[in-house]
Parts: structure tokens; C-alpha cells; sequence
């Protein structure tokens, strides 16, 4: 059976509950995203100031830019044992536990003093909360798009999982937002001096409402299924399957190396787009916080409303075209970008980066789906949440790093417009080696079947998939 046959369309009673987890996870995910971004945008304007004060301002920047890609570095932890529990007890419960790590820990970003007040101990604490944010998002992406990916049906699965997707533009929306207003009503120095610790703050109040929220959606039925069907074999057996991840690195290496691939040009470009491009922009062109901060808040607008609208396209002429637009694009308007930053003209500022993330939600919004159909149900978040977050240690976390020193060394943006193309180049190369998984039954998917794998559908494949788990 082709996989883009396997079709069915959704029971009424199942269209209410999917549309209260999609509204569930979009919310909690625009929550983690916010603190996440918060972070990076606070590190392009502002930590340098504060934690590095004794350097140079785009070492100072540099060196941010190295606390925030430390977080990182803490992702696939987090998707080892988020993907681990999540695989053994469940989504929901993982979900609300990376919310409340992460928004403790943006919370406390919030209270931390300046260098000028404890010394280096500052940007420890710093360096510190950093991590524990990068394994609390670690977990955070794979169960909120499988959450999703597993209430909904093949048919429109595209258009549903892209909504979790949207909780990065939303996020960054929103942190940008507060930091963009806190700029225009204050001066400089009050910003330094403790405007900034505002944002970070509000996240208490954000996390009180996703929380709220996440603890009313079900857990995936289809998981629950998959659950009970393990538990009477492992009785049978009267032995206990606990490493997904390793089953996933088993059956599915293959699926793992095409995601982590896919991630090349979409993770790198976003992070220079919305992050490196704010720093750029401020320490080297010279101008206002608020003009860079405004571009990328109309950009991120953008991007949020064309997220579903890709998804559902994806839905249509399936993930793999979607995706390679996105990536193709992504690398040719590398060197328009930068070009039209330097003309200092706000229009034109805006055009370059909301065009970007055009190209940029051409990758994300079919990522979820396209991820979430590569693996079997009770291997599906390890092996999600290990390809998307191995892939960042590589990808986004050196991105902004990369490109500050780049354009330190040579002055200008050419180099870090090569450095974006050639993620493109990696990413349309792992689209070539991928099959396509539009309208691929999650019920029935073989624990080897996969984006580069071998099959794809077949009757005995949910027994397959859970005892390999």
C-alpha cells in the first residue's frame, strides 16, 4: 500500500478533542519558545553589558552568544530522557514538567545580578539556567507535535501539527514584543540597569496560563494504545523493553540522520534571522535596538500566520516539496539578505528578514508531520525529539556564535552568507535521501519503516513497532 493512500478522516467526537490539544500546545510551546527567545534576543542587546562588561562590544556579544549556545548543548539530554519517559509513561505528563523547568528557570534569568555586583559568579548563574532551559526545551518539541500528530488524522496532519509550530514565531513574537516596548519607554542605561530583568520576570505569568492549559488536554490515545498492547506482551514475556532510544538508533538510524539533516538549513538560518541579525544590525551597522527589534517583531507576524497555510500544503503535494522550497530558497536568499541590511532602510530591513522566514516556515511547518510519521508510536518521541535536537548542537547553537565571529574576522556578512548556503546544500541532500511520508498511518507504521528506511505500512507493524520499543 502507497503511503499516501493510507487516508481516513476524522470522527466528529475526535474533531472537538483535537482541536482542544492543538489549542493546548500551541499555547504551552508559545510559552517555551517566548523564554527560549527571550534569551537569545537578551543576548544580542544586552548581556554583553551586563555580564562581560570588561570587553569589547562584539566580544562581549561573542561571548553571550557562547552562554546561549551552552543551552544547546543540554538539548539532546533532554531528548534522551524526555524521549525516554515520554515513551514509557506518556506525553502529557513530560510536557508539564518541561514547562515548569523551563519557566522556573526564565524566572530566575530574571533575578540574577550583574557582573559588577557578584563578579564571575553572575554569569555562572547565568551559564547555569541557561542549561537547564536547553533540557527543558529538549523534551519540549517532540511530545508537543506528537501530541498533536497522534490525536489527528493522515489526512490533514500537515495542517494540525504545524500549529505547535507556530508557538516559535508566537514566542518570539511575544519576547521581542516586550523587549521592543521596554526599549521605546526607556533610556539605554535604565534598560541595562534592570529594564531587560522584566521580561524574563513575566514568564511566571505565562508558564501560571500554559500550565493551566496543558494539564486539561488528553493524554494521545494512540499512545495509550500502543501502551496497553506492550504492557500485555512484556507480561507474556515476563520481561521489561526500557531503552526506546536505543531501539530508535536500532531501527531507525537511517530516519534519525535524515531529520538531523533537515535541520541543517532550517535551525541555522532561523537563528540567524532572528538572533545573529539583531546583533548585527545594532553593534555593526549602528542602529536602534528598537528599529532591528521592530523588523524582526513584523517578521515573526508573518511567519505565524503562513505556518499552517505551509502545513496544510503539505498536506497536498506532501512534505518533501514543501521542505525543499523552504531549504532552496533558504540558501539563495542568504546573499540578498544581508545586502539589503546594509542600506540601513527599515523597509528594506523588514523585507529581508520577514522574507527569510517565509522560507524558513517552508521548512518548519511540515517538520512536525514529517518527523512525527518517521517513527513508530513507542519509539516515536525519543526518536523524534533525538533527530530534531542532536541536529541543534550542530546547527542552531553554534549559528549566531558562527556568524559574530565571522564578521569579526572579516568585517562583512559574505562568509556567513557561504555558512547559510551551505546548511542548505546538507539539507536538500537529506530531502534526497528521504522518502515520502504524506499520509502515513501512525497506527500502522513498521518500527523500521521511515523517511530512508525500508517500508512504510503493513498489518503486523504495530505489533513490530511496540515490541521494538
Amino acid at each position: 500500500m502507497a503511503p499516501h493512500s493510507v487516508v481516513h478522516g476524522p470522527r466528529p467526537a475526535r474533531s472537538d478533542r483535537l482541536t482542544r490539544v492543538v489549542a493546548a500546545s500551541l499555547i504551552g510551546t508559545t510559552v517555551e519558545w517566548y523564554d527560549y527567545f527571550l534569551y537569545g534576543s537578551a543576548a544580542a542587546l544586552v548581556f554583553g553589558k551586563v555580564f562581560f562588561p570588561d570587553s569589547d562590544p562584539l566580544t562581549g556579544t561573542l561571548l553571550s552568544f557562547l552562554t546561549y549556545a551552552i543551552g544547546f548543548a543540554a538539548r539532546p539530554l533532554g531528548a534522551l530522557v524526555f524521549g525516554h519517559f515520554g515513551d514509557r509513561i506518556g506525553r502529557k505528563r513530560l510536557l508539564v514538567l518541561s514547562l515548569l523547568m523551563m519557566g522556573g528557570a526564565t524566572t530566575l534569568i530574571g533575578c540574577v545580578p550583574s557582573y559588577h555586583s557578584i563578579g564571575v559568579g553572575a554569569p555562572i548563574l547565568l551559564t547555569t539556567l541557561r542549561v537547564v532551559q536547553g533540557f527543558a526545551l529538549g523534551g519540549e518539541w517532540g511530545g508537543a507535535v506528537l501530541l498533536v500528530s497522534e490525536h489527528g488524522d493522515a489526512g490533514r496532519r500537515g495542517f494540525w501539527a504545524s500549529w505547535p509550530q507556530g508557538g516559535a514565531p508566537a514566542g518570539n513574537l511575544i519576547a521581542v514584543g516586550v523587549l521592543s516596548l521596554m526599549t521605546g519607554v526607556q533610556s539605554d542605561a535604565a534598560f541595562v540597569a534592570w529594564g531587560w530583568r522584566i521580561p524574563f520576570l513575566f514568564s511566571a505569568v505565562l508558564v501560571g496560563i500554559g500550565l493551566w492549559i496543558r494539564l486539561s488536554v488528553d493524554e494521545s490515545p494512540l499512545f495509550k494504545e500502543a501502551l496497553a498492547k506492550a504492557e500485555r506482551r512484556e507480561k507474556a514475556r515476563g520481561a521489561v523493553d526500557r531503552l526506546p532510544g536505543l531501539a530508535v538508533l536500532r531501527d531507525h538510524w537511517r530516519d534519525v540522520l535524515v531529520a538531523m539533516g533537515a535541520r541543517m538549513a532550517e535551525n541555522i538560518s532561523y537563528y540567524v534571522l532572528t538572533t545573529f541579525v539583531l546583533a548585527y544590525c545594532v553593534e555593526h551597522l549602528g542602529l536602534h535596538k528598537q528599529t532591528a527589534l521592530n523588523a524582526v517583531l513584523i517578521g515573526s507576524a508573518v511567519q505565524f500566520c503562513l505556518i499552517p497555510l505551509f502545513g496544510a500544503l503539505s498536506d497536498r503535494v506532501g512534505r518533501k516539496p514543501v521542505y525543499l522550497v523552504g531549504a532552496v530558497g533558504t540558501g539563495a536568499w542568504a546573499w540578498a539578505f544581508f545586502t539589503m541590511l546594509d542600506t540601513r532602510n527599515f523597509t528594506a530591513l523588514v523585507s529581508a528578514v520577514t522574507v527569510g522566514l517565509v522560507f524558513h516556515s517552508a521548512m518548519y511547518a511540515p517538520q512536525a508531520a514529517f518527523f512525527s510519521e518517521l517513527f513508530a508510536t513507542r519509539m516515536r518521541y525519543s526518536g523524534a525529539s533525538i533527530g530534531a535536537q542532536f541536529a541543534s548542537v550542530a546547527a542552531g547553537a553554534p549559528a549566531p556564535l558562527i556568524a559574530v565571529a565571522l564578521l569579526k574576522s572579516y568585517g562583512d556578512a559574505t562568509p556567513v552568507s557561504v555558512y547559510v548556503s551551505l546548511a542548505a546544500v546538507v539539507t536538500v541532500v537529506a530531502l534526497l535521501f528521504a522518502r515520502e511520508t504524506r499520509g502515513r498511518d501512525l497506527e500502522t507504521l513498521t518500527s523500521g519503516g521511515g523517511g530512508a528506511g525500508r517500508g512504510s505500512v503493513g498489518s503486523a507493524s504495530t505489533e513490530t513497532a511496540a515490541s521494538s520499543a
